[in-house]
C-alpha cells in the first residue's frame, strides 16, 4: 500500500472510535504494519532465561522475516537475521536450540555465534570471508527483558524506557529465574484486536473468572464511571495505601504512563484481590520459593506494557511474560511464558498447572473474543463504534499510537 493510500485510510479514522476495517483485513495494511510498525521499533522477544548458557538461541518470526537470538561464549546476546549469505537459505527451523557453529543445511556455510561466517568451500582462495557476516539485528536488555529493532537506526529512546523501568523490574532478579513453562496460541484475528483487547478490562468481569478472583479490573483503564464511581475511589484510597508500603520497602510502584513515546510503555503495581499474593485460582503464591530477595509475598502485581506488543505481570513469587507477533492479516501468535526463581523445584515448590491456570483460561477466553471480533469486523455491517471514555481510553491511546506511527516518513 502506497502513502498516499495510507494516508487516506488514516484519515478515515474517527478520534475515540475503533478502526475502519481495513486497518484489520487488509493484506496491504499488514504489510505496512509489519514495515513500519514491527520494522521500525523496539519490539519485546523473549526473556534473558531462554538461553542462559552459551550456544543456546531461539528464533522469533514476524511476517516473513525471521531473527535469531544466541547467547555468545562473552554471554552476550546477539541477535541476526535468520537468512544465510550465501544464497539467502533459512539457517534454523522456528524453535529453539543451541549450536557451537551454526551450519546452513543447505550449503553448508558455517557461521560463529558472533555471526562471523568461518567455514565455506568451493569460493576460491580470493573470497573474503568478513564480507558476508550473518545481516545483525539490534538488541537490548531491559532488566532481562529482551527487545529487538529490526531498522538499521533504532528510535533512541530506548535508554528513557530503561531508565525508568530498571529500578522497578529489578527487585524481581529476571537474571536468576527460569522459564517453568511456555504457551504459544494462535488466534484468529488481526494482531491489532489482540493488543486492544489487553488494553481494557471492559470485558474482564463477563468473560475471566479466573483472572478478577485476584485481579482487580479498575486497575487496568477503569475511570470513575457513574455506575462504578464508589468501587473505583475505594480502589485508588486502597492503591494508596498499598503503595506507601511497597515504597517503604523499596519497590518503586508508582504509575509511569508513556504511551505516547515512540518507545511507549506504562507500568503500575497493584494490589491484588481477597489480599492476593499472586495471580493464582487461590490467589496465594504458585511457588514458594520467592524471586530475588523477597521475603514477604504480598507484594501486588508490578504490570508492565510496551509499544506495540507486549505486558508483564511480575509477582513476588512468579513472573508471567506476554508477547504479540503478527503471522498474518487474521491470524496472531501470542506467547505467553512463565517464570519462576531458577532453584524452584518442579513439583516441590511449584506445580505448573497450578502456576498456569490463570492465564492460561484467560488466554483461551481471549482467544475466542478476538476471533468473534475480527469476525464481526469482516462483515460489510461493520462500522467504527464508539470506545468507552471511562473503560477504554488506553485502547484509544494503543490506535492513537499507533496510526501517528504508521504514517511516519
Amino acid at each position: 500500500m502506497n502513502s498516499a493510500a495510507l494516508e487516506t485510510l488514516i484519515a478515515r479514522r474517527q478520534s475515540g472510535y475503533s478502526l475502519p476495517a481495513p486497518f484489520y483485513l487488509s493484506p496491504e495494511v499488514f504489510d505496512a504494519d509489519c514495515a513500519r510498525i514491527f520494522g521500525r521499533h523496539w519490539i519485546f522477544v523473549g526473556v534473558e532465561p531462554e538461553i542462559p548458557k552459551a550456544g543456546q538461541f531461539f528464533t522469533v518470526e514476524i511476517g516473513s522475516d525471521s531473527i535469531i537470538l544466541v547467547r555468545d561464549a562473552d554471554m552476550a546476546v546477539r541477535a541476526f537475521h535468520n537468512v544465510c549469505r550465501h544464497r539467502g537459505a533459512r539457517l534454523c527451523n522456528p524453535g529453539s536450540g543451541a549450536f557451537v557453529r551454526l551450519v546452513c543445511p543447505y550449503h553448508q556455510w558455517t557461521y560463529n555465534r558472533r555471526g562471523e561466517l568461518v567455514n565455506n568451500k568451493h569460493m576460491g582462495e580470493d573470497f573474503d570471508r568478513s564480507q558476508f557476516a550473518l545481516k545483525p539485528v539490534h538488541v537490548e536488555s531491559l532488566a532481562g527483558l529482551l527487545f529487538i529493532c529490526l531498522a538499521d537506526t533504532p528510535p533512541e529512546d530506548f535508554a528513557v524506557m530503561r531508565a525508568a523501568m530498571q529500578a522497578h523490574i529489578a527487585p524481581h532478579d529476571i537474571a536468576n529465574c527460569k522459564v517453568a513453562h511456555q504457551y504459544d496460541l494462535v488466534e484468529q484475528g488481526n494482531w491489532k484486536l489482540t493488543m486492544e483487547n489487553n488494553r481494557e478490562c471492559y470485558h474482564c468481569r463477563a468473560n475471566h473468572p479466573q483472572l478478577t478472583a485476584s485481579l482487580y479490573e479498575y486497575g487496568f483503564g477503569f475511570g470513575a464511571s457513574p455506575d462504578a464511581h464508589s468501587k473505583v475511589q475505594e480502589f485508588g484510597e486502597l492503591v494508596k495505601t498499598e503503595h506507601a508500603r511497597w515504597e517503604a520497602a523499596g519497590l518503586p510502584s508508582a504509575e509511569i504512563e508513556r504511551l505516547d513515546a515512540t518507545t511507549g510503555f506504562r507500568s503500575v503495581r497493584l494490589p491484588l484481590n481477597q489480599s492476593g499474593e499472586s495471580q493464582t485460582l487461590d490467589t496465594k503464591v504458585a511457588c514458594r520459593k520467592l524471586l530475588g530477595t523477597f521475603t514477604q509475598s504480598d507484594l501486588g502485581g508490578l504490570s508492565f506494557w510496551t509499544q506495540p506488543n507486549s505486558w508483564h505481570h511480575f509477582m513476588s513469587d512468579h513472573i508471567v511474560s506476554f508477547s504479540v507477533w503478527p503471522l498474518a492479516a487474521g491470524r496472531t501468535l501470542l506467547r505467553t511464558r512463565w517464570l519462576v526463581h531458577k532453584d524452584a523445584q518442579e513439583g516441590v515448590d511449584f506445580d505448573v498447572e497450578h502456576l498456569t491456570a490463570v492465564w492460561k483460561a484467560t488466554n483461551d477466553q481471549d482467544c475466542a473474543l478476538v476471533a468473534r471480533a475480527h469476525q464481526g469486523i469482516s462483515s460489510p455491517a461493520y462500522l467504527p463504534g464508539p470506545y468507552s471514555a471511562y473503560t477504554e481510553d488506553l485502547v484509544d491511546t494503543f490506535c492513537t499510537w499507533y496510526l501517528s506511527h504508521l504514517q511516519a516518513p
